[in-house]
């Protein structure tokens, strides 16, 4: 692991950059130390500080790894939710609960890059 990841748990800087979905999933939050990543609208943000509720056992671990845009959007934990990656056909409703999570995330965590195909 690069040197920017060593002790992500305790708030020092975790990976920087853009990543494709695969390698998102590697920061799923099941390995201790290393940084837990969560996908919004494309953009990924450092949840590690939020270990406890995005780290593994943790109420939202679920989210960790991927874009959770829909599932956020649905407040859903469906497979076919968190595996989907078409937040842009969100009902107006929908896409009002993604604002509301999207803004948390700019406020709390820090933003390290975007989604690539």
């Amino acid at each position: 692991a690069p040197p920017a990841e060593e002790g992500a748990a305790g708030g020092a800087p975790g990976p920087e950059g853009d990543m494709t979905r695969a390698e998102l999933k590697a920061y799923n939050g099941s390995e201790e130390g290393k940084a837990v990543l969560v996908g919004v609208r494309g953009r990924i943000f450092d949840v590690s500080e939020g270990r406890e509720f995005y780290g593994k056992d943790g109420p939202y671990n679920i989210f960790a790894g991927i874009d959770a845009s829909v599932a956020l959007a649905r407040m859903s934990f469906k497979p076919e939710d968190l595996q989907s990656t078409d937040w842009k056909n969100l009902s107006y409703a929908e896409k009002d609960t993604l604002d509301d999570w999207e803004a948390k995330f700019e406020t709390k965590y820090r933003l390290v890059g975007k989604i690539v195909e």
